[in-house]
């Protein structure tokens, strides 16, 4: 395996040579996407050598929303619900980041219930997330009922935030100083009895998708991204750790009340794609793990949310604040100028970190290994396009 820099040389090499030699009958271009379902609103330009690529570039900003520009429009509680869209499947996660900065430049704390109960629908949203994603990776790789079985699982799964929330998938739901409504009565018994369920069909993943010699050699050994590789290319979440790299905001930066609930950073260390699917299945059993901590734990009454009164004015200065969300590291990165709106606000989220990888992975493998490989990068391109 040619270290990352080789690589990068090598593929530059090769766009040099393209660009000279268009006319090389040898080579095919292929664009793949946008319109293609499993493009995900998203094309990459690829050339083929035969059956091996030789060249990817990923082509991105076709779902592009301003949303960073428009959150300077809007005052701080206004900019939730549309800031929730780049993500849609992991509203909370996307929410939560931006609430703890806005906490931070209005100087409040949520109380301890709150807390408790915005970490759950975190976990909830990354499970909502992860199995739609599982979904994909499944039906295109040709695996028609790891499409199905995700796909209806999530189901109980939205049941339990629309009855938190009110909403099924985007619920504006966490906001500066807490979230905006208490669990319903009965709520920790439901969500339990769902948990329970979940991580029983957990196994049967395993059994049918993970462990199939079908699955094993698509992905074992193919788009390898070493250690070094992956810190190189700053590869954040799932793909990080599957390059064994055991690296969680929960862990290096614990919000709310993380810093009081034991768990796992699970990662491996064959930094091959099977790696890079496996490590999201492997977070799905952790997040049930830690649902069960938050709702032993979580206090039986008090408030939930810090009120804010009026259309508060932030003080002036700047923060930075990231989540672990389904996809990496999520942060908001935010000027204020001690108005009502965000003078300057910055996205940092994990697609758009994880596709500088593509070309890496891609260049040098088959054509035929591209679904595999582009899927279990994680990439959810509306994220990106933020």
């Amino acid at each position: 395996m040619s270290t990352l820099d080789d690589k990068i040389n090598e593929i530059n090499r090769l766009a040099i040579q393209i660009t000279k030699d268009n006319d090389d009958d040898r080579l095919m271009n292929l664009s793949i996407g946008p319109q293609h379902p499993g493009s995900g609103h998203f094309r990459i330009v690829i050339k083929v050598d035969g059956d091996y690529i030789v060249y990817a570039d990923p082509d991105i900003g076709y779902v592009h929303r301003g949303e960073e520009k428009m959150s300077e429009h809007r005052n701080f509680i206004q900019n939730i619900p549309h800031l929730e869209r780049p993500v849609i499947h992991d509203s909370t996660n996307i929410i939560y980041s931006y609430s703890l900065a806005i906490e931070e430049l209005i100087g409040i704390n949520p109380p301890r219930r709150g807390q408790f109960v915005r970490a759950i629908a975190a976990e909830l949203d990354r499970l909502v997330y992860t199995t739609y994603w599982l979904a994909i990776y499944g039906i295109f790789l040709g695996h028609s009922t790891m499409f199905m079985w995700p796909t209806g699982d999530r189901e109980l799964i939205i049941d339990l935030l629309e009855r938190m929330t009110g909403h099924r998938v985007t619920h504006a739901f966490s906001v500066p100083g807490g979230v905006r409504n208490d669990i319903p009565y009965n709520f920790k018994e439901k969500c339990l009895t769902q948990i329970n369920y979940f991580e029983k069909r957990l196994k049967e993943y395993e059994d049918i998708f993970y462990n199939n010699p079908l699955l094993r050699q698509r992905t074992e050994g193919v788009g390898i991204m070493n250690k070094e590789d992956a810190i190189k290319l700053g590869v954040t979440g799932s793909v990080l750790r599957a390059s064994g790299v055991p690296y969680d905001i929960r862990k290096v930066e614990p919000y709310d009340v993380y810093d009081e609930i034991d768990f796992k950073v699970q990662y491996m260390k064959s930094c091959d794609t099977f790696a890079r699917a496996y490590v999201p299945y492997l977070d799905m059993k952790e997040s049930c793990h830690i649902i069960r901590q938050l709702l032993d734990k979580m206090p039986d009454e008090g408030s939930v949310r810090e009120k804010i009164v009026g259309n508060v004015k932030a003080q002036p200065g700047e923060t930075y604040r990231r989540v672990e969300s389904g996809r990496g590291a999520l942060g908001y990165y935010i000027i204020s100028d001690g108005s009502t709106k965000p003078y300057r606000l910055k996205i940092s989220t994990g697609s758009f970190r994880n596709i500088l990888a593509l070309p890496f992975l891609l260049v040098g493998s088959k054509l035929g290994d591209m679904p595999a490989i582009y899927w279990a990068l994680n990439y959810w391109p509306i994220e990106a396009d933020r």
